[in-house]
């Protein structure tokens, strides 16, 4: 990735910045002058760019009870890929309303939007149809990433591009985003991040304004049910935290570690060494300023462009070079892959094979891992703290999953001793308890703990299921699967 970067001077830009990462002012220059106007389409041109909206074509969905689809189609007088969001057919019964909503998002063109530009609404079809990103989504890039990960110069990229998108929109009246988050950025042939157009509007016109699970949800919108520029502002923070982390960790969980000067903790093991821990601080320090509890004391989108335009890395080398992706071309498809009997009884939410495969490997993945207490002075704390692992494996292979909890809770809290087995177990416990997102919350601790451990992917993807985050699950199910595959193959 490169050797350490020393942090930019405020008063000293090489020529090529405003080249690569502009003022907002240019925003609507560039490749986006070339787009054909808004306008509205027939339901019958756009069933025939999608081969009758075939589901080979279909890019993303939103889970089983939120039928909106997202088509890739190409439309037959045009040598263009567009994507076509066709909504459920029980969104948008006003056509009055939606027609003047997309046709308000329909007038703005920028280089960081995938810009719209047209829509359909005929009877009770709804759609959307904007340009088409070729190179797939941030939570692939940063998550779910195969041959290198994101860079530390170009999450910074991806922070200030989405900052000024959202400065861009604020400034064109069209300051509310709907469920901001890291399948909402998407990257277009040049590599360049781009911010849906698609969540400029609500899934429908009464419908929620999140789908996410609410653990990343800005408390206002609990309390309210409203979405207000801060909300957005709010979710621009979680982003900043995924970039950091290379997880998707929940803020409070992340505030705590800030808090307590455990940022550290943060930071996405892949990229030590290859960022200043100046920058790494100020990243931290614009996150926790984003998630303040109190609206008013988070910044706006023009501070936060003006925060991250002086921290920016390889301003001259292009995004795609960053990326690691061919020029012009889509990503490789993923590649088919064939579950462990673990990961199969995690898709599956198989809780009684989970509990059977975890009592079978035992302790045995903690070696090199666990501290070893052979050379720690024997206390009495350290010989309770063994003694509540203890009774915490007899409560896990007694099915006592309440008592098991509280015994590694006690274990764990004591911090004498890392166990990732002892989260992994713990994290099942909470799964059969109803509990997902503390079982995420635990997965995710064993895999800080033992990153090239698959076992904490699978129990990631379970919890990630548990909570109706389907898509997350399958693609960190592949995840666990191709680390195992890998250490095998060592």
């Amino acid at each position: 990735m490169g050797a350490r970067c020393s942090k930019l001077s405020l008063c000293w830009w090489p020529s090529s910045l405003k080249s690569n990462l502009h003022d907002s002012s240019d925003l609507e220059n560039g490749s986006a002058d070339a787009l054909p106007a808004y306008r509205e389409f027939s339901l019958d041109q756009l069933r025939a760019a999608t081969s009758g909206f075939c589901s080979d074509n279909i890019v993303s969905e939103h889970g089983e009870k939120a039928p909106n689809v997202v088509y890739k189609g190409k439309l037959a007088d045009e040598d263009r890929l567009i994507a076509i969001k066709r909504f459920s057919r029980s969104a948008w019964s006003d056509s009055r309303q939606f027609l003047e909503e997309a046709k308000a998002v329909g007038q703005l063109r920028s280089e960081r939007l995938a810009n719209l530009i047209g829509c359909c609404c005929e009877g009770e079809e709804r759609l959307l149809v904007a340009e088409f990103m070729p190179n797939e989504t941030l939570s692939k890039h940063l998550f779910h990433w195969e041959n290198q990960p994101m860079k530390w110069s170009m999450r910074l990229r991806v922070a200030l591009y989405l900052a000024q998108a959202l400065e861009y929109c604020g400034g064109k009246g069209r300051a509310l985003y709907h469920d901001l988050n890291a399948y909402r950025i998407l990257f277009d042939q040049d590599g360049n991040p781009r911010l849906s157009t698609f969540g400029l509007m609500k899934n429908s016109r009464d419908g929620k304004s999140y789908s996410t699970n609410l653990a990343f949800t800005p408390p206002e919108y609990l309390r309210t049910g409203r979405v207000i520029p801060e909300s957005v502002v709010y979710s621009f923070g979680t982003l900043l935290l995924d970039l950091l982390s290379g997880k998707h960790i929940p803020p409070s969980h992340a505030l705590d570690l800030i808090r307590g000067k455990n940022f550290l903790m943060l930071m996405d093991s892949c990229l030590e060494g290859h960022f200043s821990n100046d920058d790494g601080t100020e990243l931290v320090r614009l996150a926790s300023r984003c998630l303040q509890y109190e609206p008013r004391e988070r910044p706006n989108a023009k501070s936060l462009v003006a925060s991250l335009l002086p921290l920016q890395k390889e301003t001259e080398v292009p995004s795609y070079t960053l990326m690691g992706i061919s020029h012009g071309t889509a990503s490789l498809k993923q590649q088919t892959v064939t579950l462990t009997p673990l990961g199969d009884a995690c898709s599956r939410l198989d809780f009684t094979a989970i509990h059977e495969l975890l009592e079978k490997v035992g302790y045995k993945d903690d070696e090199g891992i666990a501290s070893e207490l052979s050379f720690q002075v024997w206390t009495d704390q350290i010989q309770e703290t063994l003694n509540s692992k203890k009774r915490g494996d007899a409560a896990f292979r007694a099915k006592d999953f309440p008592t098991a909890i509280e015994c590694y809770a006690h274990f764990i809290d004591a911090g004498t001793m890392v166990s990732p087995t002892v989260f992994a177990r713990r994290c099942l416990c909470y799964l059969l308890s109803d509990m997902p997102q503390e079982a995420l919350g635990d997965a995710m601790q064993a895999q800080v703990v033992s990153p090239e451990w698959p076992t904490a992917l699978y129990l990631q993807a379970a919890a990630l299921f548990s909570l109706g985050m389907n898509n997350d699950a399958q693609e960190t199910l592949k995840d666990g699967t191709n680390l195992e595959a890998e250490k095998h193959r060592n």
